[in-house]
């Protein structure tokens, strides 16, 4: 496993980023254009001048532009390298098979607790997303918010801790860039991204016609996204009023131009929604 790991390292980075829709600079050979910003790389090194962060070998940039974990890039880059051995590469996709936390029912009323209290979402959103099982609460009484896929096939699960420290990750083997939490109304024709499922929830119960989309993390590029806009969706980016919301925000515009910038006024659309002192 360890030679095989150090054969998908040191694929070159040229290569990988050739695969994917990122353009080379046709001014400077180094340069690459892609969805996390203009690239440099030199040999088995890259660094990332928009967002002064920067890696060496290919799974780190794989990671790097896909903002997956690392199982998930050796998986990726050993099915789409065909000098990689294949024996081994299904060992790799064992390694990173989705895990998702147990669920819990004897912590639900924690985490209603902590969602109608803390965040103050309406209870009644609460209870139909735990109906809908897009919403549970797990063993260490966390928040899980299910990713789904096509055919609402589960693709991960974005983790929110409830208690005072807070704590945000994501379930082992989460595929965010093929899956996301979503909450909708049947007859949504607008569609908000938003960095966080509790961001998304937030935005819904303020506009409950929208169709209400987390992009677990802010991403210009989410691999899902040219799917709704295939479909004719009006698409806003609500990303967080902050530096990197704003940059990543203008990088998802630039790459689909019909997209258009809608910014809380507030931080994060949670924060918008607790700032309105909503009465339940």
């Amino acid at each position: 496993m360890k030679y095989q790991i150090e054969l998908i390292r040191n694929i070159d980075l040229n290569l990988v980023l050739s695969r994917t829709e990122a353009k080379k600079d046709p001014h400077d050979r180094a340069k690459w254009h892609t969805c996390r910003g203009i690239l440099s790389v030199t040999g088995p090194k890259f660094m990332n001048w928009s967002t002064g962060t920067g890696g060496g070998g290919a799974i780190d940039l794989f990671m790097h532009l896909y903002q997956c974990d690392f199982k998930t890039a050796l998986a990726e880059l050993c099915q789409n390298f065909s000098n990689i051995p294949q024996p081994n590469c299904m060992l790799s996709q064992n390694i990173q098979k989705l895990s998702l936390p147990q669920r819990n029912d004897h912590h639900l009323p924690r985490i209603i607790s902590y969602l109608h209290i803390n965040r103050r979402i309406p209870i009644d959103l609460i209870h139909k997303l735990i109906a809908s099982r897009s919403l549970y609460a797990d063993q260490k009484a966390n928040a899980v918010f299910l990713l789904l896929g096509k055919k609402k096939e589960i693709m991960g699960a974005e983790i929110r801790g409830t208690s005072p420290i807070r704590w945000i990750g994501m379930a082992k083997g989460s595929r965010k860039d093929i899956g996301c939490f979503y909450v909708k109304n049947p007859n949504s024709e607008k569609i908000i991204l938003c960095e966080s499922a509790i961001d998304a929830i937030s935005f819904f119960a303020m506009n409950p016609h929208w169709l209400c989309v987390s992009t677990s993390g802010a991403t210009p590029c989410p691999a899902w996204l040219p799917l709704f806009l295939a479909k004719g969706f009006e698409i806003h980016c609500g990303f967080d009023a902050d530096q990197t919301g704003d940059t990543l925000a203008d990088k998802m515009i630039s790459r689909y131009p019909s997209i258009k910038r809608l910014r809380p006024t507030q931080h994060d659309w949670n924060d918008q929604l607790r700032s309105l002192q909503i009465a339940f």
